[in-house]
């Protein structure tokens, strides 16, 4: 430390505790006292003549806090910052089957609100779910997947979502495309991919437009979601259960199955996404039960099987006998599931419902 003027040459050493001197506005042993708070207009230093003007306090200057005691700071509540709000999130509406029926689907989403006449998300955060079954039967099923893989994007910029589930149909493409003519064990005899994509109503258009982005898309899709006490699938049938015991255990496995790009286990997962009727007859109500007690939620909402066939009503899915009108979806299983296929191939409706429901 330099010494005063005469006093011998500066002298370089360690500093020690009686270096540090306490300011007069710190007691020893409490806390500060309010009148003298350093935030405050403290009082002078008892010896401040000592420190020329312009003087900076440093470190030898600041108040020494002891082990245990307080410091008391006033808050005002209405100068608290509040709480971040949760995003409000907006209403729900699901989709059923589509089948390559872009037309109709852009004209129902537009009906809702969802849309705008140009085709462009509208609905802010309101929150959109597809039920599977995007391709085949109809004539633009590449035009409906890049449809809501835009409106996804749109609507998660909105603060709203457009989520997507896997259909039977989607692993029937996926399977076409990937094994084709590959033999793959039916259960009942030798068959394939290709050849049950064409029986189901597969369109070259669309295979010819099928782009490895497409794919990655369908086989990341989940199949089993949770919202607001509805549980979202896309087939009428209990085969979830095979898969896994949560809803994260079944997505998960099914995209690991997809994944391993066997054929014969792709095509057992397309089998039992194909089954259908779980909720119809007798026991129906159990069935839809059985997934709700493992999953969650207190109603199912599915696609897949038609409602003229939940109704035992005629029509043929080629439309050559068109089904009876349907207005909306079917509640059924006493009161436990809800279908949401209007029949769009066979001259039915492709519904867009909000939910819940009223009944």
């Amino acid at each position: 430390m330099t010494q005063g003027a005469g006093q011998g040459p500066e002298v370089e050493r360690t500093a020690t505790l009686r270096d540090f001197r306490v300011p007069a506005y710190v007691h020893e042993t409490g806390p500060y006292a309010e009148s003298t708070h350093p935030g405050n207009a403290a009082p002078p230093l008892e010896d401040a003549t000592e420190y020329p003007d312009g003087y900076t306090p440093t470190q030898r200057d600041l108040p020494v806090i002891n082990r245990g005691d307080t410091l008391q700071v006033t808050v005002d509540p209405a100068a608290a910052p509040a709480p971040p709000q949760a995003a409000r999130q907006g209403p729900l509406f699901v989709v059923g089957d589509v089948h390559g029926y872009l037309d109709e689907l852009l004209a129902a989403l537009q009906d809702k609100g969802l849309i705008d006449a140009a085709g462009q998300w509208c609905a802010g955060t309101a929150r959109l779910w597809f039920l599977g079954d995007f391709t085949d039967r109809g004539p633009d099923g590449i035009g409906v997947i890049d449809l809501v893989m835009r409106l996804s994007a749109e609507a998660a910029a909105a603060g709203g979502y457009c989520k997507a589930l896997m259909g039977n149909h989607e692993l029937l493409l996926l399977g076409a495309k990937r094994f084709g003519d590959t033999p793959v064990n039916s259960g009942a005899g030798t068959a394939t991919f290709q050849a049950a994509w064409l029986l189901n109503g597969g369109q070259k258009a669309d295979m010819d437009r099928l782009q490895d982005h497409h794919l990655q898309w369908m086989a990341r899709l989940d199949a089993v979601e949770e919202v607001d006490g509805h549980l979202l699938v896309h087939s009428d049938t209990t085969a979830y259960l095979d898969y896994g015991d949560s809803i994260e255990a079944v997505n998960d496995t099914i995209r690991e199955t997809i994944t391993r790009n066997d054929a014969d286990e792709v095509w057992d997962l397309f089998r039992k996404f194909t089954k259908r009727f779980a909720f119809r007859d007798e026991g129906g109500a159990d069935a839809a039960r059985s997934l709700l007690d493992t999953y969650g939620g207190h109603r199912v909402v599915h696609g897949h099987s038609p409602i003229p066939y939940l109704l035992g009503e005629v029509g043929s899915e080629e439309g050559d006998d068109p089904a009876p009108a349907v207005e909306g979806p079917h509640v059924y299983a006493d009161g436990l599931a809800i279908a949401m296929d209007g029949g769009v191939t066979m001259a039915g409706k492709l519904l867009v419902q909000q939910l819940p429901l009223d009944v």
